[in-house]
């Protein structure tokens, strides 16, 4: 069963309020997608738990209904 990306939204940004977030259908299947995550969450975290933080955000979902995310994690740009 296939995930929409408003779907996959929706379940980051209720793990992480603050995250600015982009995502992309790859391939038009709701299966493969990319997630770009920006968020001032991920101070002072490495990459693999910023990564973690979105995909437990995931629960379930991640090898079920989502086969696959590819996943780039940001900090906000300073200005």
């Amino acid at each position: 069963m296939a995930m929409d990306s408003a779907t996959i939204e929706e379940m980051i940004l209720k793990a992480i309020p603050d995250a600015t977030i982009r995502i992309e259908d790859l391939r038009s299947d709701g299966e493969h997608y990319a997630a770009y995550v920006e968020s001032p969450s991920f101070v002072g975290k490495s990459r693999v738990a910023q990564h973690k933080m979105v995909f437990d955000a995931m629960g379930d979902k991640m090898g079920g209904d989502l086969h696959a995310l590819a996943l780039q994690t940001s900090l906000p740009k300073q200005e």
